[in-house]
């Protein structure tokens, strides 16, 4: 019994147990998208996401050359995956879901961590991280529209020939302006304005009002 006292004195002693695996990963990537939400890419560092996370900062050094590399996992790690919107029976109805999913993913902890570091982005680290929001943010937001565009051609509520790629990367470009522009701030009527004033607009069939 005594020797069992002694031995949880110890554990006490030693402070919380440190993280390992996923768990350590996991608190790493919290404490990177912190950062860059709060104080931008430029003030993040290794040492301060390191003491966030109750880890060495050769623990991170050890996965991640730079704070850039870290960055890339922490927001590829906690970004919503890309999502096909179901066939709703009318691109209308399926265009105004795509737009929730498109807030929801903007008001995320990732999508936060996002516009900071777009906010700020110059040339040099605007390369750097340039394949990363087209594979990840641009290229599924144009492929989804153009999805529920070529869906919309078949039932007939979008003209013929109107479902092209020029089209479709009209949402996603408003949504990177407005990330870059205007601090990523979504008014609450954005998504029905989007649809009902510009898509459905270029869309529509040529015999509709």
């Amino acid at each position: 019994m005594m020797d069992q006292i002694v031995q949880q004195k110890a554990v006490d002693a030693a402070g919380p147990t440190r993280k390992r695996g996923k768990a350590l990963e996991a608190a790493i990537f919290e404490a990177a998208l912190d950062q860059l939400t709060s104080g931008g890419f430029a003030r993040m560092t290794m040492e301060g996401v390191a003491g966030a996370a109750q880890t060495g900062k050769a623990a991170l050094y050890r996965r991640w050359a730079s704070k850039a590399d870290l960055v890339l996992d922490a927001l590829g790690s906690t970004l919503p995956p890309p999502t096909d919107i179901p066939d709703l029976g009318s691109a209308r109805a399926e265009l105004m879901q795509l737009m929730e999913y498109f807030g929801a993913a903007i008001d995320s902890r990732a999508g936060a961590a996002m516009r900071a570091l777009m906010a700020e982005l110059d040339h040099e680290r605007a390369r750097f991280f340039k394949d990363f929001i087209v594979e990840r943010v641009l290229q599924p937001a144009t492929l989804a529209t153009l999805q529920i565009l070529r869906r919309g051609e078949l039932r007939g509520d979008v003209r013929p020939g109107a479902a092209t790629r020029l089209v479709a990367e009209v949402a996603p470009a408003m949504l990177l302006y407005r990330a870059k522009l205007c601090d990523g701030r979504l008014d609450p009527g954005f998504g029905e304005a989007m649809v009902d004033e510009v898509l459905l607009p270029m869309v529509r069939p040529n015999d509709r009002s």
